[in-house]
């Protein structure tokens, strides 16, 4: 595969960078060790326009071209942050921290742009500046709204934005995007029910909270396939179900539910929360109880947009074997969404091979993927602000 020399190199460099990321997860905003690994990284190469703490603890490194008469800025992102998952990969590197590992790759990407960073810095066979953005808080989190909200996009110029996530089961040195909707928007919600308490004996004392519940949960699953058009895409899933009963003789009180709801449709999201609320209140009215609904609205639907798709299967072109431009859409979501609402750009996956998918405790990052990477972020550089 055509990868740029200088980044297969330094492969097995980089795949030490990530070893090390690997074994040292963190989570959230609270990634401190991680960002100041990569602002020393980028102090090395030289680069010497870097800001720390954007959006909490994101890391800025701008990096001009031999010229910039092109007054173009091309923004390029990764993500820093491990989950809370204990690992159980077996691999030799494991995570030194208990209960946290880098279940999603996102030490990968880290060291991927590095590399990156490395090469452009070294090269600046371009015409123009690249703005690399390393991102905490992916993970829920919504960093890469803090660090939208931080001005990043204003404050360094970005005119486009680009990202990449690993994607298992696609085999390495394949790439997969699509224009348009590539990942679902992801609000979440929280029910509480509340009847009348009693003896398991006497249902007729009581309003049996766990039955209006139930029928709730049932409900529920009916506003995807009588509201929502069959071509088009939305997940409701009901994930938790309590109530404050302990024993097996009681009626519960109150019950707890908890989902989410994902669609790749924007006027549906909109739409959502009010069919939650109806078919929640309602239901629990004919049953003679109360229900509140808490609504946390969360990550926008990825949008790639259309030229910047085809810019970005430029770059996978000329250094991969294959690219599926038209790839299918999936369900999980990605806080690059907010980074694709303020300026065009595009998200890309890159093959991880045969692995465990993300968020598995067994879960590895091939390192194969690594040149790969590296070459198609600095391959988007080159090519939009091509050297003068």
């Amino acid at each position: 595969m055509p990868v740029k020399n200088r980044l297969a190199e330094m492969h097995t460099e980089i795949t030490g960078w990530r070893r090390h990321l690997h074994q040292n997860p963190e989570l959230m905003y609270e990634v401190h060790e991680t960002a100041a690994f990569v602002a020393a990284r980028l102090k090395e190469f030289g680069v010497t326009d870097i800001t720390t703490g954007v959006g909490k603890t994101g890391v800025i490194a701008a990096i001009e071209g031999k010229t910039n008469t092109s007054g173009r800025t091309i923004g390029l992102r990764a993500d820093m942050d491990a989950l809370p998952i204990p690992e159980a990969s077996g691999v030799d590197y494991a995570s030194k921290t208990p209960g946290v590992m880098h279940a999603c790759g996102h030490d990968g990407h880290t060291a991927m742009l590095l590399g990156a960073a490395k090469y452009l810095a070294e090269t600046r066979n371009f015409d123009g500046r690249a703005v690399l953005i390393f991102q905490p808080a992916e993970e829920g989190g919504a960093g890469g709204k803090a660090m939208c909200d931080d001005g990043l996009m204003d404050r360094w110029g970005i005119q486009e934005v680009y990202g990449l996530h690993n994607m298992p089961g696609l085999p390495v040195g394949e790439f997969a995007i699509r224009p348009g909707a590539l990942m679902a928007s992801s609000d979440e919600f929280e029910i509480t029910v509340t009847g009348k308490g009693g003896h398991a004996a006497a249902p007729h004392d009581a309003i049996d909270t766990t039955l209006v519940a139930s029928q709730i949960v049932v409900s529920l699953h009916s506003i995807v396939s009588r509201n929502v058009d069959p071509v088009k895409r939305m997940v409701l899933t009901v994930g938790t179900f309590e109530t404050d009963s302990t024993a097996s003789n009681v009626i519960a009180h109150t019950a707890r539910l908890q989902g989410t709801v994902r669609t790749l449709d924007p006027e549906y999201r909109e739409q959502a929360e009010g069919w939650v609320r109806r078919v929640v209140e309602n239901t629990a009215a004919a049953y003679g109880a109360t229900a509140e609904v808490k609504w946390s609205p969360g990550y926008p639907v990825t949008v790639n947009d259309a030229a910047s798709t085809d810019h970005a299967v430029e770059a996978a072109r000329a250094v991969a074997a294959k690219v599926d431009a038209e790839t299918a859409p999936i369900m999980p979501s990605e806080d690059f969404a907010y980074m694709l609402e303020e300026r065009p750009g595009a998200y890309i996956f890159l093959g991880n091979g045969d692995t465990q998918m993300c968020h598995h405790p067994a879960y590895v990052f091939d390192d194969d993927a690594i040149p790969l990477g590296c070459s198609w972020f600095a391959e988007l550089v080159e090519r939009r602000m091509p050297a003068a």
